[in-house]
């Protein structure tokens, strides 16, 4: 892959957790002060921002992970195969657990959106989609390399 492309892909990738981020934070805040109001358009609409945007990030998480230097190459051409890459926590972090780790939180954004389409009272609805999105943002803090984590030093915000 060119240079610029991947840098390219890169930034977006990195400025699009923020995205992400702060549209799951403002779904989880919606749904923990919901109370009893019904499940309204707003509640359907934040559900599929939030998956769309988290399936582009997907792609272009695939895209690095596939044609960088990060992911597949760094797992593929490693002296000693895959089992000694998996001693090495770098190559184990960006080949592995990053991947598998947004694979999971997307998913479980998914399903919590899926939840708003559950024949249930609202106010479960909202309980559920809270809970989702609660649990993909915990993963997604636990599995990107932010610059203050020893395996992101170097990284930058943005």
């Amino acid at each position: 892959m060119n240079s610029t492309l991947y840098d390219i892909l890169l930034h977006a990738h990195s400025v699009g957790r923020w995205l992400l981020l702060l549209l799951l934070l403002f779904g989880i805040f919606n749904s923990l002060i919901a109370g009893q109001r019904p499940f309204i358009g707003t509640d359907r609409r934040t559900g599929t921002i939030l998956t769309i945007i988290a399936d582009i990030m997907l792609l272009l998480g695939l895209a690095l992970w596939y044609f960088g230097d990060h992911g597949y190459k760094l797992l593929a051409g490693f002296p000693g195969g895959f089992g000694a890459a998996m001693k090495d926590p770098y190559v184990r972090f960006f080949g592995i657990e990053h991947i598998t780790g947004m694979l999971i939180a997307i998913i479980l954004i998914h399903v919590g959106k899926a939840q708003a389409k559950r024949k249930i009272i609202d106010r479960k609805k909202h309980v559920n989609t809270m809970l989702f999105y609660l649990l993909a943002l915990i993963v997604i803090l636990a599995t990107v390399p932010w610059p203050f984590r020893q395996i992101g030093v170097g990284s930058h915000w943005f």
